[in-house]
């Protein structure tokens, strides 16, 4: 049987935890998104098009 290689599991830990340091400061960067948040942004003060309805004119 094969002995583990402890350091490539050890550099796979590090690798973990750096890329994870780093997720964290780019959201403390951007603000906090809420969790499960899509990147879309949210756009509830605008009123949803029915299908039916007619196309706005334009203010002249």
């Amino acid at each position: 049987m094969a002995t583990p290689n402890y350091s490539y599991e050890k550099r796979q830990r590090e690798l973990a935890k750096k890329r994870k340091a780093e997720e964290k400061r780019q959201r403390k960067l951007h603000g906090k998104p809420a969790e499960g948040d899509s990147s879309e942004p949210n756009d509830t003060d605008a009123a949803p098009e029915s299908p039916d309805a007619p196309p706005a004119e334009p203010q002249t």
